[in-house]
């Protein structure tokens, strides 16, 4: 049964809808929503959704705004896994930090926000999950007409350009909810990240690691961020310990070459700044959802100004095809809803 938990006329009604676990607005027949999973007096936000016809109308404020005061209200602990969320609670001095998986950060930090540490880096590579049936072990092992996990538009636009055979199914929740849709055979496979596999300690169940630079990942994938206010000196001092400069050096130059090509979620878009032989490297892709049109590149990282290898680098990629991918998905009727990866 919904509820609704806004009441004043001039912004929409945002209603708690229990039976899919989030709050939701209804606008102009389309739904903006947060999702969340609530255990005992805590409510965990996941993930927040505006669809393309309802961005640039605040939505996202909106329902941070409402949900907040109905946890203020109902006393919840507030855990904010959610960018929208967390940005919000941030800015307005509600906490002093959030800490993120830095991959879902958007590259176009908010006013008054900025990222105070990266604290390390797990294994950025993603990885292929299989059920007992399939018993594949690697990508080419995938019988044909395996259907193949995940909602990353990266993944399936990487995916499709090699096996064009495979069904990709898109593929929601937490890692456990789609390692559990693998093994009840809703999918054959399903790709996910290394990194939280690792975490979640269940690396046996990786059939195959998907190795760079042939197969790559998304810009930050791996690192963990901790957001703070950009005028907070003193947080800033007291997270300056624990960023790792060289995992910083790395995502610098990835999340500038997905910057300059203005890509987000929206857009199948892949970085990873890799070592070799003595030098880092950076390795970009770009392509359409389809996987038939795939632009690829390498950069060496100046380490002075990593940020002007990622540029130059998307300026590189622009010049043979980018900017022809990026207009193509601009005017695509219907994009797939990318989730989080």
């Amino acid at each position: 049964m919904s509820e609704a938990i806004t009441g004043d006329p001039e912004i929409p009604v945002v209603v708690d809808n229990p039976d899919e676990n989030q709050f939701e607005a209804h606008v102009d027949g389309h739904v903006a929503f947060v999702s969340y999973i609530k255990h005992g007096d805590t409510i965990i936000f996941t993930h927040t959704e505006v669809p393309k016809e309802l961005q640039g109308r605040g939505l996202a404020n909106v329902l941070a705004h409402a949900v907040l005061e109905r946890a203020r209200a109902e006393q919840w602990r507030v855990v904010a896994r959610c960018p929208f969320i967390s940005k919000y609670i941030v800015a307005r001095g509600a906490v002093d930090c959030c800490v993120h998986s830095l991959k879902d950060l958007q590259t176009d930090m908010p006013d008054g926000l900025a990222i105070g540490a990266i604290i390390g880096r797990e294994d950025p590579r993603d990885v292929l999950i299989v059920n007992s049936v399939t018993g594949a072990t690697s990508l080419d092992d995938l019988p044909r007409g395996s259907r193949v996990g995940t909602s990353s538009l990266r993944r399936r636009a990487q995916l499709l350009a090699l096996r064009s055979d495979v069904e990709v199914v898109a593929l929601r929740g937490n890692v456990p909810t789609r390692i559990r849709k693998v093994d009840e055979g809703q999918v054959h496979a399903a790709i996910l990240a290394a990194a939280g596999v690792h975490r979640l300690g269940v690396s046996q169940r990786i059939a195959c690691y998907l190795d760079a630079p042939d197969w790559l990942p998304a810009a930050g994938q791996g690192a963990i961020a901790v957001q703070i206010r950009e005028d907070d000196e003193r947080m800033r001092g007291l997270l300056l310990p624990l960023n790792n400069a060289e995992a910083s050096l790395q995502i610098r130059a990835e999340r500038a070459f997905l910057a300059a090509l203005e890509g987000g979620c929206q857009v199948p878009i892949g970085a990873l700044a890799l070592e070799r032989d003595g030098r880092l490297m950076l390795h970009g892709l770009i392509a359409d959802i389809s996987g038939r049109q795939v632009v690829r590149g390498e950069h060496p990282v100046d380490v002075e100004n990593p940020e002007l290898s990622g540029i130059r680098l998307a300026n590189e990629l622009r010049g043979r095809g980018a900017s022809e991918i990026l207009e193509g998905l601009r005017r695509a009727a219907q994009v797939p809803a990318p989730q989080p990866e």
